[in-house]
């Protein structure tokens, strides 16, 4: 049995994880309850995680799997968690190196994109990676990137895994996106803008945010889900 506030902040956790891939910053989810601080946060995952229903990942910075869903919010056909455990592949992995349990999809993995300060802009196929297709968001392209850099870690991202990306040109603030900055460097951030600028926000206090002309900066994805691979 959940209290009110464990039921909550499950729920908000895997509304999110739904719907970006990635799980919540402990601040959004202070702000979400309306909690005071981060302390009241942690209570609430350690009796979630010594109920069973999350699991937090060790060494890895605030990442969340959660296990299992009481019955009020499974909404049936079991759960699979957003985040897939897989040994770490090589360049050229086997179709196996992932465990999937439902359908997969083969996406191309279009080389390395930073989660830190710009690499130079993704275009060519390093190799395919097997997704589970409910992970895929909506109609329209696909694809995966390797994440290189530490900038995204508050929000789930580690260097190193890998993450689904939807094609699109468009995005809301808030959205975490693939963008091209100037026509040559490409960056993981988090979506904001105001006016005519463009803000690229990281998810770790060690990074400034980045602010452009909205016609210096091009959208090429947004993100749909993560593969962690140990």
């Amino acid at each position: 049995m959940l209290t009110r506030k464990q039921l909550e902040l499950l729920t908000f956790i895997n509304k999110r994880m739904q719907r970006d891939g990635v799980p919540p910053s402990f601040d959004e989810m202070k702000e979400a309850l309306d909690l005071r601080s981060k302390s009241g946060i942690h209570r609430l995952i350690t009796a979630l995680e010594e109920r069973g229903f999350i699991r937090r990942l060790a060494h890895r910075a605030r990442a969340i799997e959660i296990v299992k869903l009481p019955e009020s919010l499974d909404t049936g056909g079991g759960f699979s968690p957003r985040v897939i455990d897989g040994d770490r592949p090589d360049l050229d992995p086997p179709a196996t190196a992932i465990a999937v349990e439902a359908a997969a999809t083969e996406l191309p993995v279009m080389g390395r994109i930073a989660a830190g300060v710009p690499i130079e802009a993704i275009s060519e196929v390093s190799h395919n990676v097997a997704v589970p297709s409910q992970m895929l968001s909506g109609a329209g392209s696909h694809y995966a990137l390797e994440v290189k850099g530490d900038s995204m870690i508050e929000a789930g991202i580690n260097d190193g895994d890998v993450v689904v990306i939807r094609e699109t040109s468009v995005a809301d603030n808030g959205d975490i996106v693939v963008a091209v900055v100037e026509g040559f460097e490409a960056t993981l951030k988090t979506f904001r803008k105001q006016g005519s600028s463009v803000a690229l926000e990281a998810a770790n206090p060690a990074y400034e945010t980045r602010v452009f002309r909205d016609d210096q900066v091009q959208v090429q994805g947004k993100l749909v889900g993560l593969i962690r691979t140990y």
